[in-house]
């Protein structure tokens, strides 16, 4: 049975463990990010970056910008989590139809800036968080409460997913 494309390193386990250790690894691998991602993409041509990661997928330049997309909407939804008096119902967004939006189809370098100003500012902020701040949490109309310590690990998964949509990628065409 070959690699499924879709899922590289598997789908997120919402079961996942919930301890100190694997929130400091789960931060850690956040804000490792804006590098690894920089390097999964270097020396990649306008044309591999044209490559889908699987077909009927985004190419590779579209992945990196919903990473800035998601992450920067993120960032946003646990500050929402944190300073508002009740858990707030966060707007999904349709994130198929940002991909085709003009600004996906800028050079990456851009997408990669913005993660590291984001991914700075998110980590210091998830290095501050007591116990407490950690159950806070935000309503998603389509999949429920999310815990800030729940979402982290989702966004620690999501960028390991989408890091590897790009590695496996230039794997297979040797690049």
């Amino acid at each position: 049975m070959g690699e499924d494309l879709r899922y590289p390193i598997g789908e997120f386990d919402v079961n996942v463990e919930l301890s100190p250790a694997a929130l400091g690894e789960r931060i850690e691998t956040l804000r490792e990010l804006p590098r690894r991602l920089a390097a999964a993409v270097e020396g990649l041509s306008d044309e591999q970056l044209a490559t889908q990661y699987r077909p009927g997928g985004w190419t590779l330049r579209q992945t990196v910008h919903h990473i800035a997309d998601s992450h920067a909407t993120s960032y946003t939804r646990f500050k929402l989590a944190l300073t508002e008096d009740t858990s707030p119902t966060i707007v999904p967004y349709l994130e198929d139809r940002w991909a085709e939006l003009a600004d996906s189809k800028l050079p990456v370098a851009v997408s990669l800036t913005m993660l590291e100003g984001i991914h700075v500012r998110w980590v210091a902020l998830l290095r501050s968080l007591s116990a407490s701040d950690l159950q806070k949490a935000y309503i998603h109309p389509e999949t429920g409460v999310w815990t800030i310590e729940k979402a982290i690990a989702l966004y620690a998964w999501h960028s390991k997913h989408h890091t590897a949509h790009i590695t496996r990628t230039r794997e297979r065409y040797g690049w």
